[in-house]
């Protein structure tokens, strides 16, 4: 297994990752590990097409059939 050196570790980061790492039940070792391994992981998959089909079915659930002057006029008038 690779193993790294880290070099000129400011004292204070040392003292929060130790406390971090008493806090998780885990070594300092475990605990950097668990760091870079959720600062390397890649972010899920989104599905672009269901988050369309909500979109357009919570625009559909919108009662508000006002056209773009009523809207204009809300605007510069202030809705209430």
């Amino acid at each position: 297994m690779a193993s790294i050196t880290l070099k000129d570790l400011p004292p204070p980061l040392h003292r929060a990752l130790k406390s971090r790492a008493a806090r998780h039940h885990r070594s300092l070792n475990q605990e950097v590990i668990a760091l870079l391994t959720s600062a390397t992981a890649t972010a899920p998959k989104i599905d672009t097409e269901a988050m369309i089909a909500e979109a357009r079915r919570f625009r559909a659930s919108l009662t508000w059939k006002g056209d773009v002057e009523d809207l204009l006029r809300h605007k510069r008038d202030g809705l209430e």
